[in-house]
């Protein structure tokens, strides 16, 4: 009964976290998650003290590097190497990855063959910046974006304010090579690729312009890791209440005139 209640009062708070100094509210709200079972994304709590980072996001071949993209730094590390006055756009090759939880486990052979692709980038006088997200420990962040596991996406990054283009393709999880993910690299063009458009698009779209797709994240991931039990019990509570205002009489006049006996007729 009180779950309701206390999911509708913390959806604000712990969307204000992401990004201000009310982690206390992130703190309370791990609490109530943590009787499912469930971690907050970016709270490390006594259960979870050891880094899950995936092997594609650590890996550090040669002189390239493929960074770590998180909710907290995703924004600043696309726009890093991009200098103040370029007019052509620094490109970006991210890889959304993950684990059990949001790949079943079937995501290994396209981060194989994205390690592997990153080591012959590394070689060529020019290639892309690269990056991996893993959906497992950034739940928020690809649901803020609507970004599936086991796709490539890729970011061409001007200087701010101007609009960015962003890709992405769908990678095949059993035959994906580093030679398919190199020759999409060397036909300069995105007829491969999808144009993101629309509300989700991460820089461009209605709900980053109007600061809506982190909260928007938060909420699609909870409603992910609420069990289906609980959110039975909170529909039913709600429904009984709603019932039961319909049924009671308007205030405390009516109960009167509803109880006091109507005159016999002379």
């Amino acid at each position: 009964m009180r779950f309701s209640t206390s999911a509708v009062l913390a959806l604000p708070l712990l969307a204000a976290a992401a990004e201000s100094p009310f982690e206390q509210y992130k703190a309370k709200f791990q609490n109530f998650l943590g009787s499912f079972g469930v971690a907050i994304p970016g709270v490390v709590t006594p259960e979870a003290t050891t880094e899950s980072v995936p092997a594609a996001a650590k890996a550090k071949v040669g002189a390239k590097k493929i960074e770590t993209l998180t909710l907290e730094n995703w924004k600043d590390t696309l726009y890093a190497p991009v200098k103040p006055d370029a007019t052509q756009p620094e490109e970006w090759y991210v890889l959304i990855t993950g684990g059990n939880k949001t790949c079943f486990g079937h995501c290994g052979k396209v981060e194989t063959a994205f390690n592997e692709s990153v080591a012959r980038f590394a070689v060529q006088a020019k290639s892309p910046h690269v990056a991996a997200i893993n959906c497992d420990d950034e739940p928020v962040l690809c649901n803020s974006w609507s970004a599936s596991t086991g796709a490539l996406w890729v970011f061409e990054m001007l200087p701010q304010p101007a609009p960015i283009d962003v890709y992405w393709k769908r990678m095949n999880l059993t035959t994906t090579t580093s030679q398919d993910i190199l020759d999409l690299y060397a036909k300069d063009d995105k007829k491969d690729f999808y144009l993101i458009k629309g509300y989700f698009h991460p820089f461009d779209g209605q709900l980053a312009q109007y600061g809506l797709a982190v909260p928007l994240g938060y909420f699609l991931w909870i409603m992910n890791v609420i069990p289906s039990w609980a959110m039975m019990l909170g529909v039913s509570f709600l429904s009984r209440t709603m019932m039961n205002r319909g049924a009671a009489p308007n205030g405390p006049g009516a109960r009167a005139g509803a109880a006091a006996p109507r005159p016999a007729a002379q």
